[in-house]
């Protein structure tokens, strides 16, 4: 599989394989033809009033998500509470908001075709959200970022996410590169109804 190859959406009834392999490990999921019926779907799915964390995502960003949950005023936004608290008096109360809040909104960097979603990571910030620490946990996941299995998700994580991470990194925060330090594979999850899954038929994040 070739770089370009890790950007573009497959075909339906790889779509489709791939949301039966998920909903076999333990996750629901739901299939959206475009970001904007994606964001539609996870606002359904977050009650009014609800504890939501969204996870720096760039898919989530550009459908529209995390300013809706940060800003709209429906939802008690942790990242937006985190900031007004003392990063170093409060940081205990911080770390509960941001990794075991009610509800997490967030995305992954490759999903096999056997059901498993890969997570790359240079801090590992979202990861105790994603393992466990979140009773309830929505994914919002281009179709591009389907692989076949775990050995083309690490070529897809270090060949091509991190190569485009490194960009966006230079630009927002003026750092060289960024790294994967961290690396979260979930195979299964046990808990019945936590993890939903919208996988999108169209290029989101990288």
């Amino acid at each position: 599989m070739t770089a370009s190859k890790f950007n573009q959406i497959p075909s339906d009834e790889i779509i489709s394989k791939t949301a039966k392999a998920l909903e076999s490990h333990g996750m629901s999921v739901k299939i959206a033809k475009n970001g904007a019926e994606a964001k539609s779907l996870v606002l359904d799915l977050l009650p009014k009033g609800a504890e939501v964390m969204d996870m720096t995502s760039v898919t989530l960003d550009t459908i529209g998500v995390s300013k809706e949950i940060q800003e709209s005023g429906v939802y008690k936004s942790a990242r937006k509470i985190s900031y007004s608290l003392d990063q170093v008096k409060q940081a205990k109360e911080i770390h509960g908001l941001r990794d075991i809040p009610d509800w997490t909104v967030g995305s992954v960097h490759a999903v096999t075709e056997e059901g498993s979603l890969m997570v790359a990571s240079q801090s590992g910030s979202q990861l105790a959200a994603y393992s466990f620490g979140s009773d309830h946990l929505i994914l919002v996941v281009g179709a591009q970022k389907i692989v076949k299995n775990l050995d083309e998700g690490f070529k897809r994580l270090y060949e091509h996410c991190l190569v485009l991470e490194s960009e966006r990194a230079r630009k927002a925060y003026g750092v060289p590169a960024s790294a994967i330090n961290k690396i979260f594979i979930l195979h299964e999850e046990i808990k019945k109804g936590r993890i939903t899954v919208i996988l999108v038929k169209e290029v989101l994040g990288f």
